[in-house]
């Protein structure tokens, strides 16, 4: 299952200066002791399955069938866990499929037999990123330096679980969450191999939550859970034509997932509709003691207690009167036909009754990047060295895992044959020469600069025109993966909701060259229920998705 290499029970070969020990059970991922292997862009002819029907349904028609009897959780898991073994070879989107799947779902049918379901994703299979802590297998953010360790179940992960859903793997990503090197390839790590577009298969997924965009859209999975300090789950949705939720920080909890910043770092779902990512984040958002970084709003107390279902928020009359802003400028650098799926997004947004400000001007927002770039660098050499030290104290560290920044840099010059084949390490690099001290000053006024500057961008046109929410391109089409020069990145509007900590959903809105284009609908922080009814709204109306070429599966 998945791309030749490593067999299980056995460790990557070429590893030095640390004692790898054995390969997880149901490992499956490119062999670190060879190049990625490379596709041509036209799909290979994998053959049929039989539960092509269940493959792209919605949540509630799955639950729908379990219910009825039509279908069994442990027959569905199968039926995922078939098309990664079939899939995967191509497209990348899975490091590790988790042995404990079709024993999960076995009881998730005895309990829903009894009566007894547990929640609103009883039997649901679900993909979760590999820089997120699952136990029973390892969390490696898609580096060898964290092959052996074993980490327990994230606090989002025990969310998941009483919810009922069945994880059914963990998901490829651009390595480190995309932030080890200034000229990286998204969708690329020295585990997992290069994830593939499933629009065309030389294209790039872009990152860091590449391997679950990959996965929900090629019908791997109906869900998965990405990650993002600054575009790493809008980008890769829009990239490969699915929904993505990037919530207001600190409503999801950043407990048991590898760092970069204890500022912007969110987890959020990854879905093929709006309905279903708002299922899954029913799932996921409720307070977690244990990472008070951000205080949730009195007035909010059924989120804090994560009893909010935010299905109930869906509404296909919500833009009605809507008052919605067009950010242009953050999509300047777009070509004609890109540009164009942001005018037919805007005539249907008027056409479904919303009061339309366009243009509307985010005021400083191309000054974010720099201060946001030199602090999330100091917050990398924090996050990773308190994260290491945390999993030696937990005993899930095992052995030849690195105790800290500077150590995993020297893994990797080890390792470089392996590690840095494709790139280097000049982010790890240029962090470790960093204090690392988030109360030191110069750290301050970065940080502080960069969350005034974006606050500021997004509060300026929502207070002038009253807006529900602001709309913009999410990102360019996919670029072709590129190992000479990097990411051809033309442009991204994820920063200011980004730095802001503001929530923000990507939604498909149109096709370039058969390549998938979303747009973004961002509003102030804890208006997750109003931006799920708008994107709701729009994505009714326009049924604009539609899978990739490899649907007959």
């Amino acid at each position: 299952m998945g791309p030749p290499g490593l067999s299980p029970g056995t460790a990557p070969r070429g590893f030095r200066g640390s004692s790898p020990g054995t390969a997880p059970r149901g490992f499956r991922g490119s062999s670190p002791g060879t190049a990625p292997r490379r596709y041509p862009a036209p799909m290979p002819d994998f053959g049929r399955n039989s539960a092509v029907s269940y493959t792209y349904a919605p949540v509630a028609a799955l639950q729908q069938a379990m219910a009825a009897g039509e279908i069994t959780a442990e027959a569905l898991a199968r039926h995922y866990l078939n098309r990664i073994d079939e899939l995967n070879p191509a497209l990348h989107a899975v490091i590790t499929v988790a042995p404990d799947a079709v024993t999960d779902a076995a009881a998730s049918d005895e309990r829903r037999a009894r009566g007894a379901p547990r929640g609103p994703l009883e039997g649901i299979p679900v993909l979760v990123k590999d820089n997120i802590q699952v136990s029973g297998m390892p969390t490696t953010a898609g580096s060898p330096a964290l092959l052996n360790s074993r980490p327990p179940d994230a606090f989002i992960i025990t969310r998941l679980r009483a919810a009922g859903a069945v994880i059914v793997g963990k998901a490829n990503l651009s390595e480190w969450a995309n932030f080890r090197s200034t000229a990286s390839t998204s969708g690329w790590s020295t585990l997992g191999g290069q994830a593939a577009n499933p629009y065309a298969l030389d294209r790039n997924p872009s990152g860091s939550s590449s391997g679950s965009a990959v996965a929900v859209s090629a019908g791997l999975a109906p869900l998965a859970i990405g990650t993002e300090t600054d575009g790493s789950i809008v980008s890769p949705s829009s990239a490969c034509g699915i929904v993505g939720i990037k919530p207001t920080a600190g409503l999801v909890s950043r407990t048991g997932i590898v760092p970069v910043s204890p500022v912007q770092d969110t987890a959020g779902p990854m879905a093929a509709t709006v309905a279903d990512a708002a299922a899954l984040l029913t799932a996921l958002a409720a307070a977690d003691p244990r990472d008070p970084a951000v205080e949730f709003p009195a007035d909010y107390p059924e989120r804090f207690q994560g009893t909010l279902d935010y299905t109930g928020f869906l509404d296909r009359g919500a833009l009605d009167g809507a008052k919605i802003g067009i950010w242009r400028a953050g999509s300047a650098a777009a070509n004609a036909p890109t540009k164009a799926v942001l005018d037919a997004a805007v005539a249907q947004l008027g056409a479904l009754g919303a009061r339309v400000t366009d243009p509307v001007e985010l005021p400083d927002a191309g000054l974010l990047f720099e201060p946001e770039g030199v602090a999330l660098k100091h917050e990398l050499k924090y996050g990773i060295n308190a994260y290491l030290k945390y999993l030696a104290a937990q005993g899930a560290a095992g052995d030849g895992v690195p105790g800290s920044l500077a150590e995993l840099i020297e893994f990797n010059k080890r390792n470089s044959v392996l590690v840095l084949s494709r790139f280097g390490q000049e982010i790890f690099e240029e962090a470790a020469a960093t204090s690392g001290d988030l109360s030191d000053p110069e750290y301050l006024e970065l940080r502080g600069t960069a969350t005034q500057l974006a606050v500021g961008a997004l509060e300026a046109p929502v207070r002038e025109h009253g807006l529900d929410a602001v709309v913009c391109l999410t990102g360019s089409p996919a670029w072709l993966t590129d190992y000479v020069l990097g990411d051809h990145f033309i442009f991204g509007s994820s920063s200011p909701a980004a730095v802001a900590g503001w929530p923000s959903i990507t939604v498909p809105a149109g096709f370039v060259s058969g390549l998938p284009v979303g747009v973004s609908f961002t509003g102030p922080p804890w208006s997750e229920p109003r931006l799920i009814a708008l994107a709701y709204a729009f994505e009714q109306a326009t049924t604009v998705r539609r899978v990739p070429a490899l649907s007959g599966f």
